[in-house]
């Protein structure tokens, strides 16, 4: 089976299900999370929203396996050009646990997929065991600045676990006055595609939050971007610990690359 990965999530999957030998292409963006990949020098395509039937054609894949953000007219040239095509659209962590069954079927890997899921399922109960008789901190997550976007369900559902109530509804548009108004106890930036590079200082002054009690306590984190907006265990799992460290410090053991405003 040669697999062609159109987004990093399934990448890292297939890493962790000890199935990188099926991988025959993949993006820049898999370099990103997975730096090792390119000690096998594989062909490197564009992603889930822009590759065309031209780059596959060049590495001839059994399978095609997207997840979102997807363009359907993408999607749809490649089906019609006769690769077989695997489109995920992960909203919860259910949907992610039941992708990695998915993918792990195509690969015969279902016993290490049963293995990883009840590794992190364990993982989910042993922060909840610490976080849950802390007091909950109201925490706004946000996945994009321009508009100001929420964090996608998955990230609601793993703040709940590492202590904290979600700021407002997932994934949805919102504004600065809004935030404002609703006044959290931690902000936490993840900017898709920015890695850690969120100018935290600078979101701050721009939009008249200097006195949000998130900023006057310190409690202003950026948490590089691949692990919490990669759905995938191997990234989520150190999500949870990025989280739990930003909203009950002291409870688990700080995340390394954990940025502060007071950084």
């Amino acid at each position: 089976m040669r697999i062609a990965s159109l987004q990093p999530s399934v990448t890292l999957t297939l890493a962790a299900l000890g199935a990188l030998e099926h991988l025959c292409a993949h993006t820049k963006y898999c370099l990103d999370v997975l730096p090792d990949l390119s000690a096998r020098n594989l062909p490197v395509l564009a992603d889930s929203w822009t590759t065309t039937t031209d780059e596959l054609a060049a590495v001839l894949p059994d399978l095609v396996i997207a997840s979102v953000p997807y363009r359907m007219e993408s999607l749809a040239a490649i089906l019609k050009a006769g690769y077989p095509l695997l489109a995920l659209a992960p909203h919860t962590l259910a949907d992610v646990l039941k992708d990695t069954r998915l993918i792990a079927a195509q690969v015969g890997k279902t016993i290490e997929a049963e293995a990883l899921i009840a590794a992190f399922e364990s993982s989910l109960k042993d922060t909840a065991s610490i976080t849950g008789a802390l007091p909950r901190q109201r925490v706004y997550c946000e996945e994009w600045g321009k508009p100001l976007i929420h964090s996608q369900p998955w990230i609601a559902e793993l703040i709940a676990i590492a202590g904290g109530s979600f700021v407002g509804e997932p994934g949805k548009q919102t504004t600065a006055e809004a935030i404002a108004a609703s006044d959290p106890d931690v902000l936490i930036f993840a900017w898709c595609g920015a890695g850690d590079r969120v100018p935290l200082q600078r979101v701050v002054e721009q939009r008249n939050w200097q006195q949000l009690r998130a900023v006057r306590e310190g409690r202003v984190y950026c948490i590089p971007d691949e692990y919490l907006n990669t759905p995938a265990i191997p990234s989520l799992t150190l999500g949870l610990q990025y989280l739990s460290s930003a909203i009950h410090p002291g409870s688990t053991k700080r995340a390394e690359r954990l940025i502060s405003l007071a950084t």
